[in-house]
C-alpha cells in the first residue's frame, strides 16, 4: 500500500545487533568456524571472513576438498573435485589464518555405532571422512578459548549420527565456555543452530540466528535484505 511505513521487529533488531556488530566491528581476536558439505556454498563467506578474522577454522565435508587440494588421498569422502583449485586459492589467500583439520574420523559408511578410525594423512580406499578428529578438536577449542568474538556456521561432521557428532558438539561446548568468559558468540542459522539447540545450549551463547541463508549472505558481506527493503520506495 502506497505510503505505508515499513518497520522491523525486535528479532531483526537482534539479528542486526549481533550479526552486524560481530562481523563488521568485532572485538579481537575474531574467530570464524565454517563447516558444512560444500566448499562451493562457502567460498565467498570464507573469502570475506579471511579479511576480517584472526582465524578461520574449517570443518565438515568441505574438509575433504581442501585435503584433496593438499595432495592427499580422501578415500570415498564427499568432495567437490571441480572446486579443488578454489580450495587451493583460499589456502594461499588465508595462509596461517586458515586452519584445516589435522585429523579426521573415518568409517566405511554413515551408520550409528560403526567402528571408526582416526586418520592424519591419506584416507584409505573404502573409507570416508565423517568428522574432525581429536587433535583438531583440541586445536579448535584452544583457538576459540582465546577469542573475543566467534561466528559459527556449519557442523564439523555428520552430527545427526553417533559417533560422528563429537566434533560439532565439542565446538558448541567451546562456544558456551567462550561466552561465559565474555566473548560474543554468534551461530549463523541452519545446521549449526539445529546442533546447538539439540545440545540444549541455545541460551548459553550470545545469539543464534534464525536467518539461515540470510545470515550466510551477511557473512559474505552482502547487505541484510530485511533492512534494505526498508529503504525501498
Amino acid at each position: 500500500m502506497a505510503g505505508k511505513p515499513r518497520v522491523t521487529g525486535f528479532l531483526v533488531q537482534k539479528e542486526l545487533q549481533y550479526l552486524g556488530e560481530a562481523l563488521n566491528n568485532p572485538k579481537k581476536p575474531f574467530v570464524a568456524i565454517i563447516g558444512g558439505k560444500k566448499v562451493s556454498d562457502k567460498i565467498a563467506v570464507i573469502e570475506n571472513l579471511l579479511k576480517k578474522c584472526d582465524h578461520v577454522l574449517i570443518g565438515g565435508a568441505m574438509t575433504y576438498t581442501f585435503r584433496l587440494a593438499q595432495g592427499r588421498k580422501v578415500g570415498k569422502s564427499l568432495v567437490e573435485a571441480d572446486k579443488v583449485e578454489e580450495a587451493r586459492r583460499l589456502m594461499e589467500l588465508g595462509g596461517d589464518k586458515l586452519k584445516l583439520a589435522i585429523d579426521v574420523v573415518v568409517a566405511p559408511e554413515i551408520k550409528e555405532g560403526i567402528a571408526t578410525q582416526v586418520c592424519e594423512g591419506d584416507i584409505p580406499d573404502g573409507l570416508q571422512g565423517l568428522d574432525v578428529g581429536p587433535k583438531t578438536i583440541d586445536l579448535y577449542k584452544k583457538i576459540v578459548a582465546g577469542a573475543k568474538t566467534v561466528a559459527w556456521n556449519g557442523p564439523m561432521g555428520v552430527f545427526e549420527v553417533k559417533p560422528f557428532d563429537k566434533g560439532t558438539y565439542a565446538i558448541a561446548d567451546a562456544l558456551v565456555e567462550a561466552t561465559a568468559k565474555g566473548a560474543v558468540t554468534v551461530i549463523g542459522g541452519g545446521d549449526s543452530a539445529a546442533a546447538i539447540e539439540k545440545a540444549g545450549l541455545t541460551d548459553k551463547v550470545s545469539h543464534v540466528s534464525t536467518g539461515g541463508g540470510a545470515s550466510l549472505e551477511f557473512m559474505e558481506g552482502k547487505p541484510f535484505k530485511a533492512v534494505d527493503v526498508l529503504d525501498e520506495k
